[in-house]
């Protein structure tokens, strides 16, 4: 994998200074897409962090071709649901 192409389904405080803005500062690492249910809050998200693609459900981010890699920033209580997800989509997770 010449590109790592993130996607990050939850991205909320945790994402915001700590985890999220590595992800497109590293060589050869981009942030594509991120998700978040509520819309207002994952465009203005995306809009900050210049980050293309947002979406309110998990599965389009999941399955959207540019992301090649899943960072899951829920809460704990939904990692396995979301990690199974991504797995089942045959691509790598970070959790």
């Amino acid at each position: 994998m010449k590109e790592v192409n993130w996607g990050i389904i939850g991205c909320g405080d945790v994402t915001e200074v700590k985890s999220g803005p590595p992800l497109y500062k590293v060589d050869n690492s981009n942030l594509v897409a991120v998700m978040r249910g509520n819309k207002a809050l994952v465009r203005d998200y995306a809009s900050r962090h210049k980050v293309p693609h947002y979406y309110t459900d998990a599965d389009d981010l999941i399955n959207d071709p540019r992301v090649n890699v899943v960072y899951i920033a829920t809460p704990p209580d939904t990692h396995c649901e979301y990690t199974l997800r991504v797995a089942a989509a045959g691509k790598p997770v970070y959790v």
